[in-house]
């Protein structure tokens, strides 16, 4: 397990994640438990991408219950099919919101957030969790983080 990141100085994110995802496939090398490994990716996230909020909902009795994350305090439970989080939930797929505002329904647990990407991780096919990552910033997500953070989304489906 590593137990200090090094964090590229770059201020190229492509550059930070390619210096990141390496890192968290050591940090959760040989630990088993879920939650431990969980936290650990939203340090490290939160850490080297220095996000305004980054956490897990994991799925349990038909709602998103709140997991690990960084940041300011969350909502607790989202329904299925509600705010970004439970459509990419119920679309299984990565919602990239540009302007949260924008978007249909969503859930503002914290009036900063001015947008957001949300990648699920599946296990027999089925979401299981979804990553959220909300930004301070509007337009601050592109295919750079889809591409990487599904990368991290991939290490998670591997621990299950």
């Amino acid at each position: 397990m590593a137990e200090e990141l090094i964090i590229s100085n770059s201020t190229d994110k492509q550059q930070r994640y390619e210096t990141l995802i390496p890192q968290i496939e050591a940090l959760v090398s040989g630990e088993p438990d879920l939650i431990a490994n969980l936290s650990n990716i939203v340090a490290a996230l939160k850490q080297t991408m220095n996000f305004f909020w980054v956490g897990f909902y994991l799925v349990k009795d038909n709602q998103l219950v709140l997991g690990p994350f960084q940041g300011p305090i969350a909502c607790t439970r989202i329904n299925f099919g509600k705010g970004v989080c439970g459509t990419s939930w119920k679309e299984k797929k990565t919602i990239i919101v540009q302007d949260v505002d924008a978007f249909p329904g969503h859930i503002a647990c914290s009036s900063a957030s001015k947008s957001e990407i949300v990648l699920p991780a599946f296990k027999n096919e089925e979401v299981f969790l979804v990553l959220d990552v909300d930004s301070d910033k509007l337009n601050d997500f592109d295919e750079t983080d889809e591409r990487h953070l599904s990368q991290v989304m991939q290490i998670i489906e591997r621990l299950t």
